[in-house]
């Protein structure tokens, strides 16, 4: 099972950017769906963003289009979220995922792996 460590969360005024990481340890990092997920209080775990294994397949929530950006490096075992235009209730602990499921008539489910979480707070 692979092990996933996420960084760069902080404190960013509404308008900003952030570009958080995800560090995958593991061999099938490179044949590995990735996705980010995210977590306010007191709601639910929600979707925000998917990539598939090449790079070639990403999705995105309705919420984040346009904003976010997903990417890979498998070189480096490396998933990035590329947050701009950062709004307050973009404000959540940040997890990465592996092995998600695409649909095409519905956000990705999650798969079975996932980090700790790296917290995001957009000021107004």
């Amino acid at each position: 099972q692979v092990q996933l460590v996420e960084s760069g969360g902080g404190l960013v005024q509404a308008g900003g950017s952030l570009r958080l990481s995800c560090a995958a340890s593991g061999r099938t990092f490179s044949t590995s769906n990735m996705g980010w997920y995210r977590q306010a209080p007191g709601k639910e775990r929600e979707f925000v963003a998917f990539i598939s294994w090449s790079g070639g397949l990403t999705a995105y929530a309705d919420s984040v289009k346009g904003r976010f950006t997903i990417s890979r490096d498998n070189a480096k075992n490396t998933v990035y979220l590329q947050m701009n235009s950062l709004k307050p209730e973009d404000t959540a602990i940040y997890y990465c995922n592996a092995g998600p499921v695409y649909y095409s008539e519905r956000y990705p489910g999650p798969g079975p792996s996932w980090g700790q979480g790296t917290q995001v707070t957009v000021s107004s």
